[in-house]
């Protein structure tokens, strides 16, 4: 039996090609490739359109939201060593603000732009869209219950930011931890407490604050002085006081009102309360109340106002108390051989018989 009949079964099964079926193999590869080279050559064009489309886009929009950046910067440093900026305009507190704004405006355009044109480049190779949006839809959603604090923090903090709920330099309350603003991020917010340790709070787990540097503040004094005391000359020393200290340095730019004697706060029977306010700089009420204590204490004592508080004063002209005043007088019980101490005493029980 000749090897490769077809009753061998260890032989080829595989007729030889000839020269003639490799002609007509070639020949049909290059007419396919020549009614489809055009659609090919469409195809990588459109491709290529967007992609160069899309990068353009992307350096244009992240050129334009630098330049933004940049003037916001420059109109903040502008008003930088003026008395308008030293109350309104905090150099350091825009700078990161804007950038943090044009981190998040230069992240999200560059999402949406390179997200668009990834799948526009899928819709030209006529790869069907639907099952990889679905499934990107729950990969998002798997994603996002996962990393919910974090995702949290970061929408927390991209609001903050918005909104200027507080910035670098402010004294804030937020709760979980208090002190002055060191740094602002999307996520974490770094404070420095009053013994100068760094918090850092998640901007997720604040859920309240109180910002102490926005707006104005209020110094509150206390003045308490005998009752005996006329009122009318403890308010023209207190108004002597208070106005020569909003002629002086710093005190002038850091009063933003005049300082208002209220009135009396309590009237109690060895004193009486006066108290005075202020409007004053945010963040400057503390030093105010002081200098404004140590003034008017000058001026009360200068008036020979006497200042009291705590216990009650003791009168150094009041005799002193009888010592012996306070012990009682003896008793007849205390001898057990008087009449009174006999007639209370228990009768034996053999003479009860």
């Amino acid at each position: 039996m000749a090897a490769g009949s077809p009753s061998d079964p260890t032989g080829p099964t595989t007729a030889p090609v000839t020269l003639d079926d490799a002609q007509k193999q070639a020949t049909e590869a290059a007419g396919w490739v020549e009614e489809n080279w055009s659609t090919w050559l469409a195809i990588g064009l459109r491709i290529l359109l967007i992609v160069i489309i899309a990068s353009v886009l992307r350096v244009l929009v992240r050129r334009a939201l630098t330049k933004l950046i940049d003037r916001m910067n420059r109109s903040a440093q502008a008003v930088e060593g003026t008395a308008l900026g030293g109350l309104l305009v905090n150099a350091e507190r825009r700078r990161q603000r804007s950038e943090a704004i044009g981190s998040v405006l230069r992240s999200v355009a560059s999402f949406l732009i390179l997200g668009t044109a990834a799948l526009m480049v899928l819709g030209v190779l006529n790869i069907d869209l639907a099952p990889l949006l679905a499934s990107a839809g729950v990969a998002g959603v798997a994603i996002g219950f996962g990393a919910r604090n974090l995702v949290t923090d970061f929408l927390s903090g991209v609001f903050m930011i918005l909104e200027d709920q507080y910035g670098v330099g402010d004294s804030i309350d937020a709760g979980v931890a208090s002190g002055e603003v060191v740094e602002v991020g999307l996520r974490v917010t770094k404070l420095r407490g009053d013994n100068g340790e760094i918090w850092y709070v998640r901007n997720g787990e604040i859920k309240r604050i109180g910002n102490l540097s926005q707006g104005w503040a209020t110094a509150a004094v206390d003045v308490q002085v005998r009752p005996t005391e006329d009122l009318d000359r403890v308010r023209a020393a207190i108004t002597e006081a208070a106005e020569s200290m909003a002629k002086d340095e710093p005190w002038n730019e850091r009063l933003w009102g005049p300082v208002e004697v209220l009135g009396l706060n309590e009237v109690l029977l060895d004193s009486m309360v006066i108290r005075v306010s202020a409007k004053t700089m945010p963040g400057k009420a503390l030093g105010v109340e002081r200098e404004l204590r140590w003034r008017i204490k000058r001026s009360l004592d200068a008036a020979g106002i006497r200042i009291v508080g705590g216990a009650a004063p003791v009168d150094p002209d009041a005799s002193a108390p009888d010592p012996s005043a306070s012990v009682a007088a003896p008793s007849a019980l205390n001898n057990p051989t008087s009449p009174q101490s006999l007639a209370t005493t228990p009768i034996p029980p053999g003479l009860a018989k």
